[in-house]
This record gives structure tokens, sequence and C-alpha cells, in this order.
């Protein structure tokens, strides 16, 4: 598991796992209440990409990429 610090880098490395492979790909986060952190983590079953978002910048972009990655899984199937 790799821990990307860029969230730009993060978005990218998703990008191309989901392209590369999209009938394995899982996106999965976590909320931790107590550090105020969110988590991300993709996987293909071969690759696993992590980003933890620690500010509220972060969030925006966060649910603008999670709604439209969403969209386009819900909707390919």
């Amino acid at each position: 598991m790799v821990f990307v610090k860029n969230w730009d880098d993060f978005e990218i490395a998703v990008e191309n796992m989901y392209l590369a492979n999209p009938q394995n790909c899982r996106l999965t986060m976590k909320y931790v209440h107590s550090k105020g952190h969110i988590l991300l983590k993709m996987t293909d079953n071969v690759k696993c990409v992590q980003y933890k978002a620690e500010n509220m910048p972060d969030l925006r972009k966060i649910e603008k990429f999670t709604n439209n990655l969403v969209g386009h899984m819900a909707s390919k199937e």
C-alpha cells in the first residue's frame, strides 16, 4: 500500500488504475472522527493507493472527484 502525499498525484493514479481495469477497482472512504481525517483507498487487487485528507480544501476536491468517479462506475454497469 502506498500513501500519496499530493492530491493531484492520487487523482491521476486512481484514474489510470480505473481506466486500466474498471471491473476490479474498488474505492473506499473512511472517516476518522477523533483525528478529523478522511482516508481514501483505491485498489484493483494488484495495486493499492491511499490518500489522507486533513484539511477542508481537500474535502471539497474529494467530494467532486468521488461524485464523478462513482457516477462513472455506476453508469458503466
